[in-house]
């Protein structure tokens, strides 16, 4: 008996065409001037609500550091710190909203900004947040362990106990140095794989695994412009923690805005 199937495989048989990666584009250092320019045209737009966000970031710092001190938590001070502008992103995810607002000349109000901020939980953001947590996890962990280890015959009750162990022993500068080297790794990955990923999954429908690759790419194929870009991040947050984090009601807020600019111009916007 003659077969009715041809030796070709039917059209509706072949395998979907899966979709291409976001571009990448090659960055140059006009690129943070520009965007810090646009990042601060939009906190002026909006400077009350711009302003919201890192008042309530700083608020949460202040409460932060203020529990670690009550609960004795004293060793737990310099790797918050040192933490704590890694997980900005996620407080600044409703000035990127208002950023892409801004941009396609959108009007907005409260309840929009922070029903898009809610509604993140939803996406791929929550992905996001455990691959933070966890390098914080990470880093806290190793942090203790380094301390027991080389500040094992050391005691300190009190933050100035603490602080002339590390700032004023050789066992504390051994402690300083070893867990800098940790900790400075340990920012370098999460910054690249968060830069381009945290305003992307905003921005776009794409899952957390695309968005970290192409944070990476573009800091690959950008090392300079993104290694810069995280030394202004970083000094800029660090020196806003000084005046009891109330910098960071000016900071943040700039901060966040130019990232979203710099995402712009790191990666081609998606095809309608």
């Amino acid at each position: 008996m003659a077969s009715n199937t041809t030796g070709s495989t039917p059209p509706n048989n072949l395998a979907p065409k899966q979709p291409s990666p976001p571009k990448v584009n090659k960055l140059v250092a006009n690129d943070i001037t520009a965007s810090l320019r646009e990042g601060f045209s939009d906190f002026l737009a909006r400077p009350l609500m711009s302003g919201f966000f890192g008042l309530f970031y700083a608020i949460f710092g202040i409460l932060f550091v203020w529990c670690l001190v009550w609960l004795g938590k004293i060793w737990m001070l310099i790797p918050a710190v040192i933490a704590f502008p890694l997980v900005s992103p996620f407080a600044c995810a409703g000035l990127y909203e208002m950023s892409r607002r801004l941009q396609k000349k959108e009007s907005f109000g409260w309840s929009d900004i922070l029903t898009v901020m809610a509604n993140q939980r939803r996406r791929e953001m929550g992905w996001m947040a455990f691959v933070v947590l966890f390098v914080l996890w990470v880093w806290f962990y190793q942090f203790r362990t380094v301390l027991v280890i080389v500040l094992q015959d050391s005691s300190f009750s009190d933050l100035d106990g603490f602080f002339d162990t590390v700032l004023f022993t050789p066992e504390g500068w051994t402690f300083l140095a070893i867990g800098t080297c940790v900790g400075a790794f340990l920012s370098a990955v999460l910054f690249a794989v968060t830069v381009v990923a945290m305003p992307m999954l905003l921005d776009r429908d794409i899952d957390f695994v695309s968005a970290m690759l192409t944070s990476v790419r573009a800091v690959a194929e950008n090392p300079a412009v993104m290694l810069t870009w995280a030394a202004i991040i970083a000094v800029t947050m660090l020196v806003s923690l000084v005046p009891a984090f109330l910098g960071l009601i000016f900071t943040l807020p700039i901060l966040g805005h130019t990232t979203w600019h710099l995402y712009q111009r790191a990666v081609t916007p998606a095809q309608a």
